[in-house]
């Protein structure tokens, strides 16, 4: 019988009931399982020179969402509306990030997991777009959807399988400046980077999306994914 491949996923820590505890969404979880593949929860709290341990028995990662990246990361000062910020987690994922693409492992960023993938490579972020690039798109509005152009003959359209996509939308931190390595491919309304893959086709699989695919079940991103490792 052959076995579902293993992915490594990114879980936050979380006060819960007044205790800190190792937390991930369930629908990361039903996500991927739906894809064939067998996620197994990564601590965020892991000291940045372990981290590249537990890619030892996996087959890919995937960075999920959470609080903001903290801006010395990118060399920026806190802006007034900065959020919770957690530097650990920030040093864990770029490990990750650096392990998996020695590795050559595929790489599924969302929603965070596409700032801090932009940030681990060069690149930084908007602290606040409501303030910092204020437009008609509301990006924080978690009860609202927004449209997404994706580039013609990108990776991001090939595994969605369209150049267009309604998408939910619950962050206030977007990609100001691009990573060196990286480049755009998908677009809100208002011009804020949706989407980034690597600019080099050499490059391992690597797609990230500042939106949250697990919460629409949209299992074109997951199945690409999948297919990727296998």
């Amino acid at each position: 019988m052959t076995l579902a491949p293993a992915v490594a996923v990114t879980a936050p820590r979380r006060l819960v009931d007044g205790r800190e505890r190792v937390t991930l969404n369930t629908a990361y979880v039903r996500a991927l399982e739906r894809a064939g593949l067998v996620p197994l929860a990564v601590p965020t709290m892991l000291a940045a020179d372990r981290a590249g341990a537990a890619l030892a028995a996996v087959r890919g990662l995937v960075l999920t969402g959470g609080e903001d990246v903290a801006p010395d990361r990118y060399g920026s000062v806190p802006h007034p509306r900065l959020g919770d910020v957690d530097p650990v987690r920030d040093a864990a994922e770029v490990a990750l990030i650096a392990a998996a693409r020695a590795r050559r492992l595929p790489i599924l960023a969302i929603c965070r997991g596409i700032q801090i993938l932009n940030v681990a490579l060069g690149g930084t972020l908007y602290q606040d777009l409501d303030s910092e690039r204020p437009g008609p798109v509301p990006h924080s509005d978690e009860t609202s959807r927004h449209a997404v152009r994706v580039e013609a003959g990108s990776l991001l359209e090939r595994t969605l399988g369209t150049r267009s996509a309604t998408v939910n939308s619950r962050h206030h931190q977007a990609i100001r400046d691009l990573a060196p390595g990286l480049k755009a491919v998908a677009w809100a309304d208002d011009g804020v980077i949706e989407g980034a893959e690597p600019a080099d086709a050499q490059e391992p699989w690597i797609v990230a999306v500042q939106w949250h695919p697990e919460d629409l079940t949209e299992r074109a991103l997951f199945d690409g994914f999948a297919r990727a490792i296998a």
